[in-house]
């Protein structure tokens, strides 16, 4: 048996570590306060020492990309003609890299040192950056100035971050999508209400009545279908609404940058119309409304995960305030911290407060897919609104000016999302310009029929955001008059494409899926909704690769056959499944030709008779 104290014991002037140690502690007791205190001051005068003699480094910003529409300028004082000319040349690249938008951050070098400048060499520099901006058709907003603090520089010195955007011209105005997601009551239309017509709510849904199309929806106040309505932003920030009775047309003319906000609903059952309008319309963002004062509840969960499955940036905007105390708040955005916070979500949750909170939630919600902007506002006292306008005035598109390039060397692709008959018109479709251009006059052909052809047609007259327009590029949104052509032969889920393209059509196609959720087990003869892209159309399980069943959680690669009419699809886009209670996504990996479909329907219906 070890005897405690034989073990424990050391030697004298030593501690248990084998190091000097003070005869106070030797004797068992504490050191006294008075040493300690002496101590205590020597250790903070020499590590004072240390940081004089070790400068602080100053703050960095990432190194400046060469492509993309950031520019940093340690200062643009009196420049040459010659360089002048340069600088001119240089901003016109990167507004075109940001498809109409750059940010200049003034006072930074190259590597994203931030090394500032004195009050009257930044106002050389801005008046420079003006004088390039007029020359290239654009206008210049300050967004931002923060001082640069270094320990032993007493003099002030700034850095300036400056947003420059082109003037429209031609309807070359951005036009970012935003998707409007959130539970029943949560204040979605209300909201895009007061943004888009000018005036605060009365607390009684009066701002949401010039978006609802139906009169139960004015009846009940709550959205069934799919509204659009657009927020316009002048080259200067200034913001472009109905306002000052203005039209959607005199809008589309003042804006050089649009957002088109699509009002989705919030009610379960519309469920089906609000994925619809999640895979159809190719939203760039999507804005989740909460309710301050019940909070995370109903379906808001439900389209958390539909935005995330479809990997669609998400922002999140807690409505009604006014109506609650600032604990309860607090104990919303507490709540929707938490939820971000979970392993299936793996978000950053970043609450604006300030002006500059929402000019670097804008910047960094874009850099980067974790990042989740939440503001708290009031559409009836208007608390905070002004902070959701300067972050969606800053907010970048997500797609290069190269990757537009690409979309529309390509052969004209349009969606049809909508059908419409309008008197002295004739037929129209609306949908979306996925790839090429298209051009008033042209000859374009669309389907697929139930029997799997495609129509020739021309298209007559071309509108954006109520507008009328002579060219549609590719990712933009338009309505399309085709004369006289018979409506009935049209549906949604079809496209427009050039005769050039050979469109290919199947009724069986194979996907890479994961089960989000199933009660049961998920097999052959299973029958769920397929939404892909503008289709929506009720499919049958085939087989599934290498496995009998799928539970929730698990992965396989799944046949899927359409009960109805053939579809057109893309290898590589992403679908969604859903049946009641049962979800899941993935993407199409292969597409079967209609001879296979048609030989493999053959033996099916035998095996049936058989059966």
């Amino acid at each position: 048996m070890v005897d405690l104290d034989q073990s424990t014991a050391v030697s004298p002037g030593l501690c248990r570590h084998g190091q000097q140690c003070s005869g106070s502690a030797i004797n068992g007791k504490k050191p006294s306060k008075k040493s300690r205190t002496r101590r205590g001051k020597r250790g903070r005068r020499r590590r004072n020492k240390r940081n004089r003699n070790n400068k602080t480094p100053p703050p960095f910003l990432p190194p400046e990309a060469e492509e993309g529409n950031i520019e940093y300028k340690l200062k643009l004082v009196n420049p040459t003609q010659y360089r002048f000319e340069h600088l001119a040349t240089q901003l016109k690249w990167r507004l075109q890299e940001g498809r109409g938008e750059a940010v200049y951050q003034i006072g930074v070098e190259d590597n994203g040192l931030l090394v500032g400048l004195t009050e009257a060499d930044m106002k050389a520099s801005l008046k420079t950056l003006k004088r390039m901006a007029e020359k290239v058709g654009a206008d210049i907003t300050l967004l931002r100035e923060r001082e640069v603090d270094y320990d032993l520089d007493r003099n002030t010195r700034k850095i300036a971050e400056v947003l420059v955007r082109k003037v429209p011209d031609d309807q070359q105005f951005l036009d970012l999508r935003v998707a409007v997601l959130g539970n029943v009551d949560s204040g979605k239309s209300t909201l895009l209400g007061v943004l888009t017509q000018g005036e605060l709510d009365n607390g009684r849904g009066r701002a949401r009545l010039n978006l609802f199309r139906h009169l139960h929806e004015i009846q009940t106040g709550r959205t069934s279908s799919i509204s659009f309505e657009i927020l316009g932003f002048n080259s200067k920030g200034e913001v472009v609404n109905y306002s000052e009775s203005r039209t959607a047309e005199e809008i589309c003319e003042s804006s050089s940058k649009m957002i088109t906000f699509i009002d989705l609903a919030g009610h379960h059952k519309y469920l089906k119309t609000t994925v619809f309008g999640l895979t159809s319309y190719c939203p760039d963002f999507a804005m989740l409304v909460v309710s301050a004062n019940t909070g995370i509840a109903g379906t808001t969960r439900e389209h958390l995960g539909l935005a995330m499955a479809l990997k669609v940036p998400i922002f999140i905007v807690v409505s009604k305030v006014d109506l609650c105390s600032r604990g309860t708040v607090e104990r919303t955005v507490r709540q929707l911290e938490r939820v971000l916070k979970q392993p299936g979500c793996n978000k950053v949750p970043m609450v604006v407060s300030n002006p500059d909170d929402a000019v670097t939630a804008a910047q960094q919600f874009t850099q980067s897919t974790c990042v989740t902007p939440i503001f708290t506002l009031s559409s009836v006292s208007g608390e905070s609104l002004d902070l959701l306008k300067v972050f969606l005035n800053i907010l970048p598109p997500l797609s290069n000016s190269k990757e537009q390039e690409e979309l529309m060397q390509q052969l004209t692709e349009f969606q049809v999302d909508e059908i419409y008959s309008v008197p002295d018109v004739g037929t129209v479709v609306g949908g979306t310009l996925y790839s090429g251009v298209c051009r008033e006059g042209e000859r374009l052909v669309v389907g697929p029929t139930d029997e799997g052809r495609f129509l020739r047609l021309k298209v007559g007259s071309i509108q954006r955001n109520r507008s009328a327009c002579r060219v549609l590029r590719a990712g933009q949104a338009a309505t399309l008059a085709l004369g006289n052509f018979d409506r009935s032969l049209l549906r949604k889920g079809m496209v427009m494409v050039s005769p050039k393209m050979n469109p290919t059509i199947c009724c069986q196609f194979e996907a890479a899926i994961v089960l989000l959720f199933h009660a049961k087990t998920f097999r052959r003869g299973s029958q769920v909704t397929v939404h892909v892209g503008n289709v929506r159309q009720t499919a049958t399980v085939e087989c599934l690769h290498g496995k009998d069943e799928l539970r929730t959680g698990e992965r396989a690669v799944v046949r899927f056959r359409f009960i109805k009419h053939p579809e057109y699809l893309r290898v590589g886009a992403k679908m969604l499944f859903r049946e009641g209670v049962t979800k899941g996504i993935g993407h199409v990996t292969r597409l079967l030709p209609p001879s296979q479909n048609h030989d493999q329907n053959q033996s099916h219906d035998q095996n049936l008779q058989e059966y």
